[in-house]
């Protein structure tokens, strides 16, 4: 009886059809990659870093340029500079260590407003598990970046009821897409993250030639 294929099989081969989708486009785009780093968080974040080079190194050809907004510990909200090569923000990713603190989900939205404002973006990435904040001035800031066409990808780990309602918003209100992935899941992760590195890199219908079941969830969400 033949083994079924192992996580790490079924992670390269969605990559690779992902990086058939991605290769056309000869302009640059921009994706901000945001990630919860509260102490809970370590496990996923571990494991997006893992991903990474892989996952970005399939839209090398398009010159897409990532840049890595984490917030942790009491106050500490980071962003990188705009990164053209995956194995610089491999680096970064590599050095952080996640701490206890409260989300900061609303700072993450504020700063991809004036980024949008300054010069164009194509997508916004957020991984969490929970929101601690009052939700009324994430979904106003939510509304505006879907008016900027600024979509936000929300993907929750877990199954947080509070937090599902709270990122279903967030993608709603901006023309983005939520979805949810199981803890630890590499193939999930996977699969989400390279849809989005699709969308930033060639569009909608970049997705819609993807053929993982996580890809046709999203592209269900997208607005015409």
């Amino acid at each position: 009886m033949p083994k079924p294929p192992s996580i790490k099989t079924s992670v390269n081969d969605f990559l690779r059809e992902a990086h058939d989708q991605a290769i056309t486009k000869a302009t640059s785009a921009r994706l901000i990659f945001a990630m919860d780093a509260t102490a809970s968080r370590e496990p996923t974040w571990d494991l997006a870093t893992s991903l990474h080079a892989e996952l970005f190194n399939i839209a090398s050809a398009t010159r897409l340029d990532v840049q890595l907004v984490y917030y942790r510990g009491l106050d500490d909200f980071f962003v990188s500079g705009w990164n053209k090569e995956p194995r610089s923000l491999l680096g970064e990713m590599q050095n952080v260590r996640c701490r206890g603190g409260r989300t900061q989900i609303l700072r993450v939205l504020q700063h991809a407003r004036r980024q949008i404002a300054n010069e164009k973006t194509e997508a916004v990435v957020f991984v969490g598990d929970c929101c601690e904040e009052s939700p009324n001035e994430i979904y106003a800031c939510a509304g505006e970046l879907g008016l900027f066409r600024l979509p936000v990808f929300v993907f929750q780990e877990g199954n947080d009821p509070h937090a599902r309602q709270v990122f279903k918003q967030i993608a709603a209100r901006s023309r983005g897409a939520y979805a949810r992935f199981t803890p630890g899941s590499a193939k999930e992760l996977a699969a989400l993250l390279g849809a989005v590195v699709a969308y930033a890199t060639n569009g909608k219908d970049a997705v819609s030639e993807l053929t993982t079941t996580e890809a046709r969830h999203l592209l269900k969400q997208l607005p015409p």
